[in-house]
C-alpha cells in the first residue's frame, strides 16, 4: 500500500506543484458531471495545482485515471452523487462530497483534500476502462465505436501515405500499380502498408478492450491479426474488418467469462497479466483457425470456381456481380476473390473483367466521403474529417478508406456500398471498359492504363453518387423509423432553410389540407421574441442555427418556457409532434432539474417526436425559476432534442460541450449581453 500523500517537498529548485485527481459524477450522468469537472480544473489552475479529472457520465467514463496518475497523486477529490469505486485509491487521501460542491466550492475542496482521511483497502490503484460510468445496454455499441475510433488514425495515415507514394513515385506494372523497390517512395509506400496491416488488429483489439478491459487487448489484437492474414488457415485472403469485429467481440466476452471463474487467492494477482491473456489468446486463435478459418477458405475457393464459370455471362450481369463483391468487405475474402479473378484474366488478354473491378474499387471511399460532404450534419466532426481522407484515398483506388464507416454502421454502409459498386461495375461492363493493370480508381485512368476512359470515369461517378445518396437516405430512414411517412412533396428542410416564421405556429403541418404540399406561413414577428432569421456560423455541428435562437423568452415559468422553445424548434421542420416533445422534456425535469446554477438551464429530450438532432437557445432577462442548486433563476436556456434512434449518445455529447463552455464566466457574460441574434450566434460559435 502506498503511503499517505501530502504536499510534496521541495528540492533545490523549489517546491513541486501539488498533484490532485478528481472524479465527478451525478445520478443522470450529464451536465452537472462536466460542470463540476470544469470548475475544479479552473480552480486548480488559479491555485497553481496540477489536476486531472475523470468524468463518469452516462456516455461512459472519460479521461480515465491511470495507475500512474493515482500513484503520483497527492490526493483525490470525489465530487459525485452516485457510487464511485474508491478502492482503487487505497493509500491516498480521498475527499468525498456531492457534485454540487464541485461546482460551487471547488477551491474549498482543493484545500480540504490536503488533510482528508486516507482511503483504506488493498486493491491496486488503477482506473480501468470499465471503472464506472457506462450503461450495459449499450456496451456492444460502445465497444464497436471504441474500436473504430482507434482504427481511424491507422486508416488515414496508412491510406494517405500509400496514395502519396503512388501519386509521386508509382508506375504501372504487370502486378499492379507499384513503386520502384529501394526508392524513397517505395519506403514511404511500405510505411503506409504497415499502417493498413495494423488497422485491423487495432479494430479487433480495442473492441475487446472496451468489453474486457486490458486483459482482453492482447487476445483481441492477435485474433484480429489471425483473421486478417489468412496464412494460418490456408486462405489467400483473410477475413478483413468483418473478421476483426467478430474476433474483437469474441475476445472481449471470452475474457469477461474467464474473469468470473473463481481461482485461489494466490493465483488472483497474475490472472489479468498472465493467465487471462494467455488462455484467451490461445483459445480464440485455435478457434478461429480450426472452426472459423476453414469455412472462410472454402468460401474463397468456391467463389473463384463459380466466377470462372461465368465468363460467358452478359457483361452487365457480370459487372454488377463483381461490383457487389468488390464493395462487400473491402479487402476481405469476397473482395479479394473478385479482384484476383480479374487480375488472373489480364494475363490471358481479357482486360474487361478487371475494368469492371477497377470501376467499383474506388466507389466505396468516394461514396462515403461524398456522403459526409452532402449532409454534414448527419455525421460527427471525426466522421467528416475521415470522409475527406476517404475522398483522397478513393482517387487512388484505396477501398479501405471506407472501412471506418462500414465498421461503424455496417447495416447501412455495406448495402449502400454494394449498390454503388454494382452500378459502377455494370456500367463499365456495358461500356466495354478495359483495365490493363491490377489496380483501380481514377489514378489508373490518369496513367493511361484504361481503355474507354470516359465511360470508366462515368461509371465511377455514377456509382459514387448512388452510394452517397443511398447511405444518407438509409441513415435518415433509421432516424425516422416508427414515425409517420413524409407526404409526397413535403420537404423536411435543413434547419437554416426551413420555414420563415419565428413565432409559435409559424409553420403548418406539411400537407395539412393542401393535397400533400408543404405550406409555410410567415407569422408576424413577435416583438422581442422573434427567432433570428439570418444565416450565421455553424454551431454544435449545425444543430443550433439562426432559426433556433431567441433573444428574449415571453414565458415566465419553466413549463411555459419549455413549450415555447419546443415550438421554436418545430419551426425548423425537425419536430413532428410538439406536445410529445414537451411531455418528454417535462418528464426529464421530474427526474431532476436541468437548472444547473449560474443562471443556466439545459432542458433536453430524446424522443421520436424529433426527426433529427436540434438545439435551441433563448434568454430571459427577468429569469425563470428552474430549481437550480444555487437558487439562481435561469436566464440562459438551451433546449436539446434528439431522435430516440439517434446513433450513439449524441445528446450527451452536446450536453458535455455546453456544460464545459458555460462554466466560463466571460463566455456567459458575452452570451447574455450580445445585442442581437447574429451576435448571439457569433458567441455560441465558440463552443467546440
Amino acid at each position: 500500500m502506498t503511503s499517505p500523500a501530502g504536499p510534496s517537498g521541495g528540492g533545490a529548485s523549489g517546491p513541486e506543484r501539488l498533484k490532485l485527481l478528481a472524479v465527478t459524477a451525478c445520478p443522470t450522468g450529464i451536465a452537472h458531471t462536466y460542470m463540476a469537472a470544469e470548475k475544479l480544473m479552473q480552480a486548480a489552475a488559479e491555485l497553481g495545482v496540477d489536476m486531472k479529472v475523470e468524468t463518469q457520465g452516462s456516455i461512459g467514463a472519460e479521461n480515465v485515471l491511470t495507475d500512474n496518475d493515482v500513484r503520483e497523486a497527492d490526493g483525490i477529490i470525489i465530487a459525485a452523487d452516485k457510487e464511485v469505486d474508491r478502492e482503487r485509491f487505497a493509500g491516498k487521501r480521498v475527499l468525498s462530497t456531492g457534485v454540487a460542491d464541485g461546482i460551487h466550492k471547488p477551491k474549498e475542496l482543493i484545500e480540504r483534500v490536503r488533510t482528508a482521511p486516507v482511503q483504506t483497502g488493498t486493491a491496486p490503484a488503477g482506473g480501468g476502462a470499465g471503472s464506472g460510468g457506462g450503461k450495459e445496454r449499450s456496451l456492444a455499441y460502445k465497444a464497436l465505436m471504441n474500436g473504430v475510433s482507434y482504427m481511424i488514425p491507422f486508416v488515414v495515415v496508412g491510406g494517405l501515405l500509400i496514395a502519396i507514394a503512388l501519386a509521386l513515385g508509382g508506375h504501372a506494372t504487370a502486378e499492379g500499380y507499384a513503386t520502384t523497390p529501394g526508392t524513397f517512395w517505395d519506403h514511404l509506400f511500405k510505411i503506409g502498408v504497415l499502417g493498413f496491416t495494423l488497422m485491423i488488429p487495432i479494430l479487433s483489439g480495442y473492441i475487446a478492450y472496451a468489453i474486457g478491459d486490458r486483459p482482453a487487448l492482447v487476445p483481441g489484437m492477435i485474433g484480429g491479426f489471425i483473421a486478417n492474414s489468412g496464412d494460418l488457415y490456408d486462405s489467400k485472403s483473410g477475413a478483413g474488418f468483418i473478421g476483426a469485429i467478430v474476433t474483437g467481440f469474441l475476445a472481449g466476452y471470452l475474457v469477461l467469462w474467464i474473469k468470473k471463474v473463481k481461482v485461489p487467492k494466490v493465483v488472483q494477482p497474475i490472472m489479468p497479466i498472465i493467465v487471462i491473456p494467455i488462455v484467451a489468446t490461445t483459445a480464440l486463435g485455435l478457434f478461429f483457425i480450426y472452426v472459423i478459418g476453414k469455412p472462410i477458405s472454402w468460401v474463397f475457393e468456391s467463389l473463384t470456381s463459380w466466377l470462372s464459370g461465368m465468363t460467358g455471362t452478359s457483361a452487365i450481369l457480370l459487372g454488377a456481380l463483381l461490383g457487389l463483391m468488390i464493395a462487400f468487405d473491402m479487402g476481405g475474402p469476397v473482395n479479394k476473390t473478385a479482384f484476383l479473378f480479374g487480375t488472373g484474366l489480364i494475363a490471358s488478354g481479357n482486360y474487361a473483367v478487371m475494368g469492371m473491378c477497377a470501376a467499383a474499387i474506388p466507389v466505396m471511399p468516394l461514396g462515403q466521403g461524398l456522403a459526409t460532404v452532402l449532409r454534414r450534419k448527419l455525421y460527427s466532426e471525426q466522421e467528416r474529417d475521415t470522409g475527406m481522407a476517404a475522398l483522397f484515398m478513393g482517387m487512388f483506388g484505396i477501398s479501405e478508406g471506407a472501412i471506418p464507416f462500414a465498421a461503424a454502421r455496417p447495416a447501412i454502409v455495406i448495402p449502400a456500398n454494394m449498390l454503388g459498386g454494382a452500378v459502377a461495375g455494370a456500367v463499365a461492363g456495358v461500356a466495354g471498359v478495359g483495365d490493363h493493370v491490377p489496380h483501380g480508381g481514377p489514378i489508373v485512368a490518369a496513367l493511361g492504363a484504361v481503355s474507354g476512359v470516359v465511360w470508366f470515369l462515368i461509371a465511377i461517378a455514377i456509382g459514387t453518387v448512388v452510394t452517397a445518396l443511398t447511405t444518407n437516405a438509409l441513415i435518415e430512414i433509421k432516424a425516422r423509423r416508427d414515425g409517420p411517412a413524409v407526404p409526397a412533396g413535403a420537404a423536411v428542410a435543413e434547419p437554416v432553410l426551413a420555414g420563415v416564421g419565428a413565432g409559435a405556429g409559424s409553420v403548418t403541418a406539411a400537407g395539412a389540407g393542401t393535397g400533400g404540399t408543404a405550406v409555410r406561413t410567415q407569422a408576424a414577428p413577435a416583438a422581442a421574441g422573434a427567432a433570428v432569421a439570418e444565416a450565421g456560423p455553424e454551431v454544435l455541428s449545425g444543430y443550433l442555427t439562426a432559426r433556433t435562437v431567441r433573444t428574449e423568452l415571453a414565458s415566465d415559468t419553466k413549463e411555459a418556457a419549455i413549450r415555447e422553445m419546443a415550438e421554436m424548434l418545430a419551426s425548423t421542420g425537425n419536430v413532428r409532434d410538439v406536445d410529445e416533445l414537451v411531455r418528454v422534456a417535462l418528464a426529464r425535469e421530474a427526474q431532476g432539474t436541468t437548472g444547473l446554477g449560474e443562471s443556466i438551464a439545459i432542458p433536453h429530450a430524446k424522443t421520436d417526436a424529433v426527426v433529427r438532432p436540434t438545439v435551441g437557445f433563448a434568454r430571459s432577462s427577468e429569469g425563470i425559476e428552474w430549481g437550480a442548486l444555487d437558487g439562481t433563476k435561469a436566464r440562459l436556456v438551451f433546449m436539446i432534442s434528439v431522435p430516440e434512434a439517434a446513433a450513439g449518445d449524441e445528446h450527451l455529447r452536446i450536453l458535455a460541450l455546453l456544460s464545459r463552455k458555460l462554466m466560463d464566466a466571460d463566455f456567459r457574460e458575452r452570451l447574455g449581453s450580445a445585442p442581437d441574434g447574429p451576435a448571439v450566434l457569433e458567441v455560441l460559435s465558440e463552443i467546440r
